[in-house]
């Protein structure tokens, strides 16, 4: 038999394979930002900060998703430690795309997010909103410079990201 894991990770390869959208990800246990990029031309784009509800209506709300933006994957942001190893966080994120793919059927992948919440904070600080507006902004653009890293490495996630100075 297989398992769960190698399942959800055939189900990405196939996704992967199929033209359409791939939705990008910076998770949380309240708030989900999401950026969303064609596969074809590989712009990411942020779309949107998602404040969490519950199991049901989250379920609903991806369902919807796919189907408004023509999703055919999910890439989930993976918070590790500088060392590369994993945190209870990364176990969380892990734990929220195995429920992503079940309720959407869209295979997940995982990618290094590591500074992208700085990243994205430090740009809409140069931008000189308020921080009532960076705040609302900065789920979904940490989740667009995860998706751009994403697409960058050639639309391959990361089973276990490593090291910075490996």
């Amino acid at each position: 038999p297989i398992s769960r894991r190698d399942a959800m990770n055939q189900h990405a390869q196939n996704d992967a394979q199929r033209p359409g959208f791939v939705a990008g990800i910076d998770y949380g246990e309240k708030r989900l930002g999401v950026a969303i990029a064609h596969r074809e031309h590989g712009i990411a784009t942020p779309l949107t900060t998602y404040q969490r509800c519950g199991d049901t209506a989250d379920a609903r709300w991806f369902r919807r998703l796919v189907d408004e933006h023509d999703i055919t994957q999910f890439v989930v942001g993976l918070p590790v430690h500088l060392d590369g190893h994993e945190s209870a966080k990364s176990r969380e994120a892990r734990r929220f795309g195995q429920w992503l793919a079940e309720q959407t059927g869209r295979g997940v992948e995982f990618f290094d997010e590591r500074f992208t919440t700085r990243e994205a904070e430090a740009h809409l600080q140069q931008a000189g909103l308020t921080k009532k507006r960076r705040q609302a902004r900065r789920d979904m653009l940490a989740a667009q410079i995860m998706l751009a890293g994403y697409l960058e490495a050639g639309g391959r996630g990361q089973e276990s990201p490593g090291a910075l100075d490996d």
